[in-house]
């Protein structure tokens, strides 16, 4: 059996490579398939910048890969392939539950390079979705009060803050379109446009803070002061629209 990398990114496929080579030849038998997820199959995918992110589904956990796996992170780390997810089918059949907003983003996003697709027929169930998506959104608007005030002030610390955590809110404001009955987009941008028609709200903010992300730009304290505002204000919105969302 091969390794498909042709829905790959070229970059992407190049990078990644050499380190499922490796990890095959040594444990083959033992492995259930391999999956490609994140950027490394969208559009958003930025060669200089992105991880190549990989998840290894054995066939059962077996503590001897890892072991033979942690001494790869230096080799590929520096070539932006971070460590990939470990699991096992069982893992994922009783895991559902509990973490829907991360499978359903790998049930949309991913792409089956080696084996059987575990992926593409699982199903998550809609309450634990609603009830993992207002968690989620309650533990962002306690880290962005947090987050403004251990900023100190500084506007380097509070712009960097606010461009990292977008990337956390991609995947969150999927679960919620789903919730909300649409199927979500794959690219960044489409899916906050997306959330804005499927929620009835304006996500400029949240377009505003992704694009900060990719240009790093640090604004005056003063817009960073109502960045803040909005970027709370338009999470705490969707706190409630969810908070609404019944059986």
């Amino acid at each position: 059996m091969t390794i498909l990398l042709e829905k790959l990114k070229p970059a992407a496929a190049k990078r990644i490579g050499s380190f499922l080579n490796e990890v095959l030849s040594s444990y083959r038998e033992r492995i259930h398939s391999i999956y490609i997820t994140g950027t490394a199959i969208t559009e958003d995918f930025h060669e200089e910048r992105s991880d190549v992110n990989s998840i290894v589904m054995l066939k059962e956990m077996d503590l001897k890969f890892l072991e033979m796996l942690a001494p790869l992170g230096k080799k590929y780390g520096k070539h932006k392939v971070a460590a990939p997810l470990i699991m096992t089918p069982d893992y994922v059949r009783t895991s559902l539950d509990v973490f829907p907003i991360e499978f359903l983003n790998f049930k949309y996003i991913h792409s089956t390079v080696y084996g059987d697709d575990i992926f593409r027929d699982i199903e998550i169930n809609r309450m634990d979705l609603r009830h993992q998506c207002e968690r989620e959104l309650k533990t962002k608007l306690i880290w962005l009060r947090q987050g403004y005030l251990s900023s100190l002030g500084d506007r380097k610390v509070l712009a960097e803050s606010f461009a990292r955590s977008i990337t956390g809110y991609i995947p969150l404001f999927r679960g919620i379109i789903t919730l909300l009955g649409k199927q979500p987009p794959v690219g960044q941008s489409d899916v906050i446009s997306s959330l804005s028609g499927s929620a009835g709200i304006n996500a400029d903010i949240f377009a505003k803070v992704l694009a900060m992300k990719h240009i790093k730009s640090k604004p005056a304290i003063e817009e960073l002061n109502t960045i803040f505002e909005d970027y709370y204000n338009a999470t705490e919105k969707l706190g409630k629209i969810v908070d609404e969302i019944k059986e």
